[in-house]
This record gives C-alpha cells, structure tokens and sequence, in this order.
C-alpha cells in the first residue's frame, strides 16, 4: 500500500502536469495563429502583391494579346479552368503532360478540344522572366479565367491567390469527373 501511494502522483503534481500541459495547448494555438495565412493554406486577394507584384498584369497582358489574334482564346481559357478544376480541384492538372497520353488533357472530354494551353504558356513564360519560380501554375490559369470573363463581358473580379501546382493527372479522373463529349440533355 505504502508503494502505491509513493508512486501515485500527489495533487500537486497532477495540477502540475495539467497547467503544463494546458500551457503547452495554448503556445501551440498561439503559434498557430500566428502563422500566416499561406503557411495555413488559404487563398488571399493579393498573395503575390509583394514577392511578384506584376504577375496578374503579366497574366492579364498574355489574355489581350491572345484576344486580339482570336477572341475563342477567351471560351477556352474559361473552360481551361473549369475542367481543371473539377478533377482535381484548381490545381493545374489539366496542363501535365505524360509521354504515354494518360493525363487529364488526354480524355475524351479534354481532348482535342481543349484549348488555352499556348496562352498559359505564354503567360507563364513572361512570369517567370519577371520573378521565378514564384507564381503557380494554378493561379495563372485562375487569372487567366477571369481576364477572360472581363474581356468578354466586361465583368471585373479579384481572384483569391496562392494555389499549389498539383503534380498528380490521370485521364481516368477526367473521365469520370467531367462530361462526356458523347453527354446529351436528355
């Protein structure tokens, strides 16, 4: 009996463990709070304002430029993002490409008739001219999207930034995740 109650811990040292340990919890939700909000993964209005200032105006003049040489540019790039999207999320999935042509652009729904890819690029290019390595791929199709709609119907919004390329595109996905060129109303 005597060896129970040495090794039981006394009051004291229970309040001890809990303060501790309550302290503990809170410096962690402190910490926590105090990250930014890309290290939590949101996206903001203004994620590149200081590490790529021009990126969106880069983006926007690559969408112009497509424009003029064909005003479709913009249909596409709406519908880029749309089936990027709705596979794996906005992620820019929809632009890798593999070898043996089992990528999301590969599917039916997205092939051949997909379109947008040369204006990315070319967005991306001067981008990446401008600040490397900075802005995803994500967010300049995001941009993209949006320059379109307000080229094409003069509707002007800001698009939260800060996506992370995925690294991931399997053509079955599309498939099962998008409509089938074959899909009909009825």
């Amino acid at each position: 009996m005597a060896w129970v109650q040495h090794c039981a811990p006394t009051p004291n040292k229970q309040m001890d463990r809990v303060v501790l340990m309550a302290a503990a919890m809170a410096a962690a939700a402190l910490l926590c709070l105090q990250l930014p909000e890309v290290a939590r993964g949101q996206l903001q209005v203004g994620f590149y304002n200081t590490s790529c200032p021009n990126a969106e105006s880069l983006v926007r003049q690559a969408v112009v430029n497509a424009f003029a040489n064909d005003s479709g540019s913009a249909a596409g790039l709406i519908r880029l993002h749309f089936h990027d999207c709705f596979v794996r999320g906005c992620d820019a999935s929809v632009l890798l490409t593999f070898p043996n042509g089992t990528a999301e652009r590969d599917a039916a729904p997205n092939k051949p008739s997909l379109r947008g890819f040369q204006v990315i690029d070319a967005a991306k290019a001067a981008v990446e001219q401008s600040c490397a390595r900075t802005v995803s791929c994500a967010d300049i199709v995001a941009f993209a999207a949006r320059d379109s709609i307000n080229l094409t119907g003069n509707v002007s919004y800001q698009v939260p930034s800060g996506r992370r390329d995925g690294n991931v595109s399997i053509d079955t996905e599309a498939l099962s995740n998008l409509p089938q060129p074959t899909f009909t109303a009825q």
